[in-house]
């Protein structure tokens, strides 16, 4: 990147040298024309001022110029510079009535076959008639002097590896914290995230480049260390109904004879129950994890709550308080799943009864889900949706659950938009979801 900017930088310079030494020639060129034309107007005035004085020698020795010719009014050369002895007339134009003088540049004159000339002929009254005199000259060359374009070149050269110097040097720079950001960045392995890039102190793109990078190492540390936990979690929760279900089989194996197989058959059945549901719980959070927006459709909360819960077997009595047409924009599966498992939850924990309450408050759909247990303790609330975590209540309760249910109800909440909290109630926990309601609702 460096050598493009500079040969990029250096190639826009030399364009912009090359542009401003043409204009100066340009200017220099047309400014020492016009005074070398004045200046052979001056040889041809000085000698038609001689002529009227007949000072005017046949032969001009030093005319100033590069030739003279002096015709009378018969067009007779009657005086002439020693260059141009025996050679024909250098021009035949004259000048208008209306001006003395006149010039041309010509580059076929019969008295400089080979050479390109600036011609001014000069018209005097002498001897009763018009005489004219021819003074030439070299034409001024395109780059007006050989020293005036080494300056030119010179200069631009210089110019040019000025600007590539400073263009490299200043890119260099610039990039000196892309580099060090580089550096670290390689050195970052999936096994060491701890490491940051360092952020360059003064406040540009390139720190906050730095400052991005930092925060998404952030976030890639804190996803590793939760799937490491996660991962170590689920091996240990997988691992206890293998256990058992091989524990059970080897017992059986042991005394095959006396073994009570169908007591054996429904032990293992219910340890693949658990580890079934565990598997089911960890896919969920797979696909939760990923992050990927739920499908959007209108969702009568009231409606999906009675459905659900005229399905489901009932170890406990349930009050219900609906609300109609409590709408919210989400997956009707997903939230399906959100209010099954917080009732599974509360069953576990429930004396008598769970109270559902569907209502809308401050533009959002709250679904409420009551039992009338031992409660949870305010410092415990939040560990509570920590995966495979779970209080020594629920193990005592229930010791099959998988401690992923609470997690993926939140979870589900959060996709939409939502929270999931436990609030204070007078008995028992209260689980609240709430969910932004649909536009109109």
């Amino acid at each position: 990147m460096r050598i493009r900017l500079t040969v990029l930088a250096s190639a826009v310079m030399a364009l912009l040298c090359a542009v401003a030494v043409l204009l100066v020639l340009g200017v220099l060129h047309g400014t020492a024309e016009r005074y070398k034309i004045d200046e052979i107007s001056a040889n041809a005035v000085r000698l038609a001022y001689q002529a009227k004085r007949d000072r005017l020698p046949p032969v001009l020795l030093d005319p100033g110029v590069a030739g003279v010719q002096v015709i009378d009014n018969s067009g007779k050369i009657v005086s002439v510079s020693d260059t141009l002895v025996g050679r024909p007339r250098m021009a035949a134009f004259r000048p208008e009535l209306t001006t003395p003088e006149t010039s041309k540049v010509m580059c076929d004159s019969p008295a400089f076959p080979d050479r390109c000339m600036i011609i001014v002929a000069f018209r005097f009254h002498n001897d009763g008639g018009l005489w004219t005199i021819y003074a030439a000259d070299d034409t001024v060359p395109w780059y007006v002097n050989g020293p005036l374009l080494a300056a030119l070149l010179g200069g631009s050269l210089l110019l040019i590896m000025l600007t590539a110097l400073g263009t490299y040097q200043t890119v260099r720079k610039a990039l000196m914290p892309v580099e060090a950001i580089t550096s670290k960045l390689a050195r970052i392995t999936a096994t060491d995230l701890s490491q940051r890039v360092p952020v360059p102190k003064y406040h540009d793109e390139i720190r906050r480049l730095a400052e991005t990078a930092n925060q998404t190492l952030d976030r890639a540390e804190a996803a590793v260390e939760r799937q490491r936990r996660f991962a170590s979690d689920a091996s240990h929760d997988l691992r206890s109904p293998l256990t058992a279900m091989r524990t059970e089989i080897e017992e059986a194996l042991l005394h095959s004879e006396e073994a009570d197989w169908p007591a054996t058959g429904h032990a293992l059945l219910a340890s693949c129950d658990r580890l079934q549901a565990l598997v089911t719980d960890l896919l969920q959070l797979a696909q939760l994890d990923s992050a990927a927006p739920p499908p959007c459709e209108p969702v009568d909360l009231g409606t999906l709550v009675a459905r659900e819960l005229d399905r489901r077997s009932r170890k406990v009595e349930v009050v219900r308080h609906l609300e109609p047409r409590v709408v919210v924009v989400g997956d009707r599966l997903a939230l399906a799943r959100l209010l099954n498992n917080l009732l599974d939850n509360a069953e576990r924990h429930a004396v008598s009864r769970i109270t559902v309450t569907v209502r809308r408050e401050d533009g959002k759909g709250v679904l409420e889900v009551l039992d009338d247990g031992a409660g949870i303790p305010p410092d415990q609330r939040e560990l509570v949706f920590q995966r495979f975590t779970r209080l020594d209540a629920a193990r005592t309760k229930d010791a099959g659950g998988t401690g992923l249910g609470l997690s993926i109800a939140r979870q589900i909440a959060q996709a939409h938009k939502g929270t999931l909290t436990i609030e204070d109630s007078d008995q028992g926990a209260r689980f609240v979801a709430r969910i932004p309601l649909a536009p109109g609702h």
